[in-house]
C-alpha cells in the first residue's frame, strides 16, 4: 500500500473539513478574494465535491482597501 505524502495528507484533511462543514451547517458560505489563498481554497472545494457542484456560495470580498 502506498503511503500518502505530507501534502496529500493535508489535502485529504482539508477536503474532509469541507465535507464536514456542509454536513453540519445549514448555510455555509466561503469568502473569496480572488487571491492565491482563496484560489487554493476554491480548488480544494471543487475536489471535495467533484463531480458535483460546490454546495455553498462564494462571497467575494474586496481586500484592496488596505493598499490605499
Amino acid at each position: 500500500m502506498r503511503r500518502l505524502t505530507h501534502l496529500q495528507e493535508l489535502e485529504a484533511e482539508s477536503i474532509h473539513i469541507f465535507r464536514e462543514v456542509v454536513a453540519e451547517f445549514q448555510r455555509p458560505v466561503m469568502l473569496y478574494s480572488i487571491g492565491k489563498d482563496s484560489s487554493v481554497m476554491l480548488r480544494l472545494a471543487q475536489k471535495a465535491f467533484f463531480p458535483g457542484k460546490i454546495p455553498f456560495p462564494l462571497l467575494h470580498i474586496d481586500t484592496t482597501y488596505k493598499f490605499r
